[in-house]
C-alpha cells in the first residue's frame, strides 16, 4: 500500500535536529516541505534559483524564527551544486537528508519538441537530482544513516500525451531510486520516492511559458486534436482540485521520520487511483481510458 495525504498523521520529530537540504524549495511543493520540516526542527536548507522568491522565503523564515536557511543553488550546474553544499557543511556540518524536489514541465506532442528542451527537462528533473545525490552520499556512508527523498510524479508511472519529456524524466527517477534504495541499503541510508499527483502551483503556469513555441503552433500543427484533447481532458480532470503543496510536505515529513520508510507514497487521491490502475489494469485498457480521457479514440 503507498501512503496518501489523508491518512499522514503529523508526530515530533523525535531525533536531534538534522541537516536537511531541499531543492526547488523557494515556491510550490519545495516550499511547503521546507517550512514544514523546519517548523518540525530539522535544520534546513532551502535552496533555489529565483532570488526574488529565495527572499520572500528568507523573510517568512526570520520572521516565523524557523531553523532555515535559503542558499542559491542551480541543480543544473556542478559549481553551483558544489558551491551550496560546502557552504551547508561549513555552516551546520554532515548533511543528513536530502528532498530532491526541484523540477520542470515542457509540454509538447514527440515529434515536434526539439531535442535541446528534452535535455532541458531532463538535465532539471533527472541530472540534478543525481549531482546532488553523489554529492552528499559519501558523507551519508561514512555516518551509516540518511535519507533520500525524491520527488517523483504519479506521471512518472502513467504517461500523458504531451507529456513525453515530463514523464519520461520521471520514469528515469524512479529507476534510479529503486536501483539506488538497494545499493545504500547495507550503509543505513534510506530512498523513498513521492508520486504527487496534480497540485496547483506556480510550476502549471511555468510549463505554460516554456512551452510557449508549442502553445502557439497548435492549431495549425498535424497534431492539433492531440493538443486540443489533451487541454480540454486536463481542464476537466483539474478543475476543482483541492490539494494543496501542504499535503505533499505533511508526507515528505513522514517519508522522514518513518523507520523504514515506505519506498513510493503517493500524494493526492487523483494519484492514488491512477497507481492503482497502473498496478492492476493492462497497457491496453490504461490506453483506452486514457485515449477517452483526452478525446483521442
Amino acid at each position: 500500500m503507498t501512503g496518501t495525504a489523508a491518512d499522514v498523521e503529523i508526530s515530533p520529530v523525535k531525533e536531534p535536529s538534522t541537516t536537511t537540504v531541499v531543492t526547488g524549495a523557494t515556491d510550490g511543493l519545495g516550499r511547503a516541505t521546507a517550512l514544514l520540516l523546519a517548523k518540525r526542527g530539522f535544520r534546513v536548507f532551502a535552496c533555489g534559483r529565483n532570488a526574488e522568491k529565495r527572499a520572500r522565503l528568507e523573510a517568512e523564515a526570520r520572521q516565523r524564527q524557523l531553523p532555515l536557511t535559503v542558499l542559491e543553488m542551480d541543480v543544473t550546474r556542478d559549481d553551483s551544486v558544489e558551491r551550496a553544499l560546502d557552504e551547508i557543511r561549513t555552516q551546520a556540518g554532515p548533511i543528513y537528508a536530502v528532498v530532491n524536489n526541484a523540477g520542470i514541465s515542457i509540454v509538447a506532442v514527440a515529434e515536434e519538441l526539439r531535442l535541446e528542451h528534452f535535455r532541458q527537462v531532463f538535465e532539471t528533473n533527472f541530472f540534478g537530482a543525481v549531482r546532488v545525490t553523489q554529492r552528499v552520499l559519501p558523507e551519508m556512508r561514512r555516518a551509516g544513516r540518511g535519507r533520500i527523498i525524491n520527488i517523483s510524479s504519479i506521471a512518472g508511472r502513467v504517461a500523458l500525451p504531451l507529456f513525453g519529456a515530463y514523464s519520461g524524466s520521471k520514469f528515469a527517477l524512479e529507476g534510479f531510486s529503486d536501483a539506488l534504495r538497494l545499493e545504500v541499503h547495507p550503509f543505513g541510508i534510506y530512498v523513498s520516492v513521492l508520486e504527487p499527483g496534480f497540485i496547483p502551483t506556480s510550476m502549471q503556469q511555468t510549463a505554460i511559458e516554456l512551452s510557449g513555441e508549442y502553445v502557439a503552433g497548435a492549431a495549425t500543427s498535424p497534431y492539433a486534436r492531440v493538443y486540443k484533447g489533451f487541454v480540454e481532458g486536463w481542464k476537466r480532470r483539474t478543475q476543482g482540485v483541492r490539494a494543496t503543496p501542504e499535503d505533499c510536505a505533511r508526507v515528505v515529513l513522514r517519508a522522514m521520520t518513518e523507520t523504514p520508510p515506505r519506498p513510493r507514497y503517493t500524494v493526492t487521491r487523483g494519484a492514488a487511483w491512477m497507481s492503482f490502475f497502473r498496478r492492476w489494469l493492462s497497457d491496453r485498457a490504461v490506453d483506452r481510458r486514457l485515449l477517452r480521457a483526452f478525446r483521442l479514440e
